[in-house]
């Protein structure tokens, strides 16, 4: 096996851009337009899931719509206010991603939210960041199934324990471990301690390719070293 990745994963939403605000804040609109009430922690379950999941969860809160209705809701409110406040890339991400694609080392990025969505986000990167997105509704089962990282890769034809997923959620970081990928997390909103995610970085912020191949050469040296 190549000591170099195959290829990186990215999750989108708290990992590549910090969008959970908007998110929050469209959910805790919806909610309270029916005149329900809509908490922090409320917000906190949705962080990473899929939007069948949340859109079920925002209707057992009050929302008195179908869940596609919800979906579609929340996606253009949140376009809007990316539109409007822009779009808050997390720290070292761009550099991240510029700095793989230096080395040659292929991204794709696999979000839960809409197309639409992902390809909002991605025009606005002034170079050709990744080479294909898997989104939300590209998939049958939303994170944490695997699902979403296996087609990753196998639309980039790579092996999937040749890749790494970098993920911000407990959702996504299971989802990365379930299809085999080296998993990096890089906590946000939510604490990763205990998920059992490869290795924690608290930022990207100042994180190149080599560190990205420095770990996932020390995983598969620790994996040839012990087998399961």
């Amino acid at each position: 096996m190549s000591e170099t990745p195959s290829a990186v994963l990215w999750d989108m939403d708290g990992t590549l851009v910090d969008t959970e605000p908007y998110w929050m804040t469209a959910e805790t609109e919806l909610v309270e337009s029916f005149g329900g009430t809509w908490t922090h922690q409320d917000a906190l379950q949705l962080v990473g899931n899929g939007l069948a999941d949340s859109a079920a969860i925002l209707r057992q809160a009050g929302v008195q719509m179908d869940g596609d209705a919800i979906i579609q809701h929340l996606t253009d409110r949140v376009r809007d206010m990316l539109s409007t406040h822009g779009v808050p890339f997390r720290p070292g991400a761009q550099e991240l991603l510029r700095d793989l694609r230096d080395a040659g080392i292929p991204t794709a990025l696999v979000t839960m939210s809409l197309r639409r969505m992902a390809e909002g986000v991605t025009e606005l990167i002034d170079f050709d960041a990744f080479r294909l997105i898997v989104a939300g509704d590209d998939v049958e089962n939303p994170k944490p199934h695997p699902e979403p990282y296996l087609l990753g890769a196998a639309l980039l034809g790579v092996e999937i324990d040749a890749t790494i997923v970098i993920e911000d959620s407990p959702t996504g970081v299971r989802a990365g471990l379930a299809s085999g990928a080296v998993t990096l997390g890089v906590p946000h909103i939510l604490p990763l301690d205990d998920i059992g995610a490869h290795d924690l970085w608290p930022t990207l912020h100042g994180r190149t390719a080599h560190d990205i191949i420095a770990l996932y050469r020390a995983h598969r040296t620790s994996q040839t070293e012990n087998p399961s």
